[in-house]
């Protein structure tokens, strides 16, 4: 018996859609999703007992790999002290010193349990700063379920107040601006259109939501200057970057120094932690020091923390980003040399430990390029890598992530694996 067929139904039975995240369900792929058992290092055994080469790595934070003693160790020795108090700790002091050590544009840092909580906290301290009421998002980008960034554009057009999910109200939709990733134009045109309106700009300095896709040249300069001129806040959502592509982050990486930045998953080591921060007279505005209302039951739980704490400090090793960036390189440059073997349109791209697959000729620098991809072709080529043994995320549209436990010889079988599914597309 399928144990994985048979939990997916008593999941539905309590759980919409069985999953508690959408595209745990495989719907874009099709097929039954994996119940995973126990993860180790860079596998994960699913609830039959079959082991997979992981490439999700619970979405990014398992940077480290999986159930790493370390962190591990770390979690024990305080969940034995106690779970969770409602009042400061320590360790809460000495993640914020970490956060600020390493991205130099924190000189505040407030402490949350997700990175959609981080976000929308941004967003708030952002309008509160400036007392102006509208964002700019852009199109492909995730930044968490807050109401007023599940917002999208139709065929790339700039937009204003197109909900993409029910249950967000027109009136706050109507707040969001959606322009296109990579293009300054876009932005322009919404500065132009509400001149003073405009709190923020949000941006995944590399998008990693709508499959990985880079910065062009200029590109993030440009908003800083933008910001700038027209008084509006930066805000870099590195939920997915930070600490995965670089020791400092996108920010780290390109020198641009955003206003306000928002981190989880890797700071989070698996556990469930976020975090916003930046410049001392925005974050000053949050309370208890300003109007701007937040706050956490559950922010900065220790057991959380200690995991997220024992993360970062096995990235510090010297050498850990340069040798997880080449080992993510060696497997695109795998893939794309397989399938270019195979004659299959194929691309792929790489930074620090993020990659991108693409059912394209050439990498996509814009979501419509993304959207062009043949995901048909992709699902054909995910099934047979899930069969093979190779864990990529379930969906054409989201970046897969390398972990420093992932060594040669998993690249090499994964490289292997597919060779054959790509022979097998023709």
């Amino acid at each position: 018996m399928d144990r994985n067929e048979a939990l997916f139904v008593r999941a539905q039975r309590t759980i919409p859609g069985g999953v508690n995240s959408p595209v745990r369900a495989f719907r874009s792929v099709g097929g039954t999703p994996r119940f995973i058992a126990r993860g180790e290092g860079p596998f994960v055994w699913d609830a039959n007992g079959k082991r997979y080469i992981d490439y999700v790595g619970s979405w990014g934070p398992a940077i480290v790999g999986h159930a790493h003693r370390a962190v591990v160790s770390a979690v024990q020795k305080a969940a034995v002290q106690g779970l969770s108090f409602g009042a400061p700790t320590e360790v809460e002091v000495e993640m914020a010193e970490t956060l600020a050590r390493r991205l130099h544009s924190l000189d505040l840092v407030r402490l949350v349990s997700s990175g959609t909580e981080a976000t929308m906290s941004a967003l708030r301290l952002a309008r509160g700063h400036t007392g102006r009421s509208k964002i700019i998002k852009f199109e492909g980008c995730y930044h968490g379920h807050g109401d007023s960034l599940l917002v999208k554009a139709g065929s790339g057009a700039l937009t204003f107040g197109q909900p993409s999910s029910a249950g967000v109200p027109a009136s706050i939709a109507a707040e969001t601006i959606v322009a296109s990733y990579n293009d300054l134009e876009s932005v322009d045109e919404a500065f132009e259109g509400a001149p003073h309106e405009i709190a923020a700009i949000i941006v995944e300095p590399i998008a990693g939501n709508m499959n990985l896709v880079k910065p062009a040249a200029g590109f993030l300069e440009g908003l800083r200057a933008r910001c700038d001129k027209h008084g509006a806040v930066l805000i870099f959502d590195e939920v997915m970057t930070g600490f995965r592509v670089h020791p400092r982050g996108v920010q780290g990486m390109t020198g641009i120094t955003p206003d306000l930045t928002t981190l989880g998953k890797v700071i989070g080591g698996g556990m469930p932690v976020g975090a916003f921060g930046g410049r001392r007279a925005i974050m000053e505005k949050i309370a208890p020091l300003g109007p701007v209302y937040q706050a956490g039951t559950l922010s900065g739980n220790p057991v959380a923390i200690a995991a997220g704490l024992a993360t970062l400090a096995l990235t510090e090793a010297p050498g850990f980003y340069e040798t997880l960036a080449e080992r993510t390189r060696a497997l695109t440059d795998g893939l794309q040399n397989a399938a270019h073997t195979a004659g299959v349109a194929f691309s792929a791209d790489a930074v620090g430990g993020m990659f991108g697959l693409y059912f394209a000729e050439r990498v996509p620098t814009t979501y419509a390029e993304v959207m062009a991809c043949d995901k048909e072709r992709f699902n054909r080529f995910f099934h047979a890598m899930l069969d093979a043994g190779i864990y990529f995320a379930p969906s054409a549209y989201e970046a897969g992530f390398v972990s420093a436990a992932h060594t040669d010889a998993e690249i090499t079988a994964t490289i292997a694996a597919a060779s054959k599914a790509f022979a097998a597309l023709q």
